[in-house]
């Protein structure tokens, strides 16, 4: 094999770890409005936790990306 195409296969493996990121994102947006339907009061409360978890989540597909990138041109 050759090393270009090991660099697209590894690559393509790591931007795999973004399908898990968009589904966790979905999830948590999916919890924050069925918190705030249940319980409007709570949206003080519950918001800023949802944004939080929103971008610990974005910063693994950032990860991601960045290490998909290093193994095509580095």
């Amino acid at each position: 094999m050759e090393t270009e195409a090991a660099k697209f296969i590894g690559a393509g493996l790591a931007v795999f770890a973004l399908a898990g990121v968009g589904m966790g994102i979905g999830n948590i947006f999916a919890t924050l409005i069925a918190s705030i339907a249940r319980n409007p009061a709570s949206r003080a409360a519950v918001f800023p936790i949802g944004i939080l978890g929103f971008a610990l989540t974005e910063a693994v597909a950032l990860f991601a990306l960045l290490i998909a990138f290093l193994i095509l041109f580095a």
